[in-house]
């Protein structure tokens, strides 16, 4: 008989990826994975109202919650509706303080609201923005992980994150993140006891160290 408790592990990808991107790891046979996927989002609709949209896929008791990049924007807000064991979040933000330069400019100046849209039906270009530059050689072999192009939700999650107002932030929250990440540059992250920097890791470090994530979240997640 088996007496091992089962974990709930929720996992959010990121913006316009697909759960796709977490099946180079391998969680133990107790845990229960539950991928979740984007909805869509309602016209105007705040980063709060559409986490809390969000929460009602979250039926287990003290889940763990783990959200890449935009996703880990998103399991944060999630995780102000639902009780978590412990909140996840990879290659992403804890705070709009954390976010680069860039988007602190693109959120003064309104810029990010004029993009052409028309680069999303360019894969390349819209790979590269998703996973970073450091996926460029490998461009096609990334194609299977975008699911979401709409051009409304991809222009809500660019003005979500650029607009993103959180400051404070849950202290037990774990992050982890690549080295030479280039959309959110680890320069600019609060150094704490939880924060975990991948070496040589990049944005996309949840498909090209999935070795690092298998060995190392049950652990991450089992520590008391």
């Amino acid at each position: 008989m088996n007496n091992k408790i089962e974990t709930s592990i929720y996992l959010m990808p990121g913006m316009a990826a697909s759960p796709k991107i977490f099946e180079f790891i391998k969680f133990p046979s107790n845990y229960k994975i539950i991928y979740l996927k984007w909805i869509k989002p309602n016209t105007n609709e705040s980063i709060k109202s559409y986490a809390k949209r969000m929460s009602v896929f979250i039926t287990d008791v003290d889940p763990v919650l783990i959200g890449v990049s935009f996703g880990g924007i998103l399991v944060q807000e999630i995780s102000k509706y639902v009780k978590v064991k412990k909140l996840i979040i990879i290659s992403s933000v804890k705070s709009k303080v954390e976010l680069s330069l860039s988007m602190k400019f693109a959120k003064k100046t309104g810029i990010h609201r004029f993009l052409p849209l028309n680069w999303i039906n360019d894969l390349e270009k819209l790979l590269l923005f998703v996973f970073g530059p450091s996926i460029k050689p490998r461009v096609d072999a990334y194609k299977k992980y975008l699911s979401e192009r709409d051009p409304n939700y991809l222009k809500w999650s660019i003005n979500q994150i650029v607009n993103w107002k959180q400051i404070e932030y849950d202290k037990n929250i774990i992050h982890i993140h690549g080295e030479k990440d280039k959309v959110f540059p680890s320069k600019y992250l609060e150094r704490n006891k939880n924060l975990f920097i991948i070496k040589n890791g990049t944005h996309a470090t949840i498909l090209r160290d999935s070795k690092w994530f298998s060995k190392n979240l049950p652990l991450i997640i089992n520590k008391s």
